[in-house]
């Protein structure tokens, strides 16, 4: 009884101490996300630079949680939700490399941006700062959703992603106006234009993550289901 409870006590441990990890690396991802947005709206270039070079932070946390999760499954070899717990975790880690990537490639659009003293339409920017805070605030969410299990602040970052999407679809009509008005701006338009996907494709992976915590808590895969679905599955007891 003294070795089962022993053995108990470690494997929560263990989960504690990868939690732990998975925050560190989400808080990372976040501060990438929001140096590159900074750079590209500021025209930086060392902040640009910085954030390119800081992307190998993010992927050795990766490769290092990674590694955790499965020396755990093997001397563990948990059942049921904890189990579930493990596999959501591999995921998340998946979806928060990607975020980093995503901010690096902000930071490289801004360099091309500003390549050469090229100028672009800083008020163009409004929009994407906006869009960029709302989907930091779904990664922020995301974690926390993760931290406390709670699906209710998971459900809200689902609703939250098609808000980005509606803006994400208004940045290109925007730019499209903007590349037929002045052909001279077609290449840094193009340049943004990547920019912002890549801050829609942040919004996904953070809707990504809270669809894990609602697989977790109850049990139910909502990956590839309207808002309305995801709600119902939320609600059920």
């Amino acid at each position: 009884m003294r070795t089962k409870k022993h053995i108990s006590t470690q494997f929560d441990a263990d989960l504690e101490s990868i939690k732990k990890s998975v925050l560190q690396m989400g808080g990372l991802v976040e501060e990438q996300i929001e140096r590159a947005v900074k750079a590209l709206t500021s025209a930086d270039h060392d902040l640009m630079e910085q954030v390119v070079d800081d992307d190998h932070q993010v992927n050795g946390l990766e490769v290092s949680i990674d590694e955790f999760c499965s020396q755990v499954i093997a001397r563990r070899q948990p059942t049921a939700s904890d189990l579930r717990m493990i596999i959501m975790v591999i995921k998340i880690i998946t979806d928060l490399e990607r975020m980093g990537d995503e901010a690096a490639k902000i930071a490289r659009m801004a360099q091309l941006i500003y390549a050469d003293d090229r100028r672009t339409n800083r008020p163009r920017f409004t929009e994407l700062r906006h869009v960029a805070n709302i989907a930091t605030e779904m990664l922020r969410k995301s974690l926390d959703a993760f931290a406390r299990l709670d699906v209710e602040e998971a459900v809200q970052v689902a609703r939250q992603d098609e808000q980005v999407d509606d803006e994400f679809r208004s940045i290109i009509r925007q730019l499209v106006t903007f590349m037929m008005e002045d052909p001279r701006n077609i290449s840094s338009s193009i340049e943004i234009l990547f920019a912002a996907k890549a801050i829609e494709r942040i919004g996904d992976h953070a809707k990504n993550m809270s669809e894990y915590v609602i697989y977790l808590v109850k049990g139910k895969d909502v990956r590839h289901v309207g808002i309305e679905e995801i709600e119902r599955q939320a609600k059920k007891k």
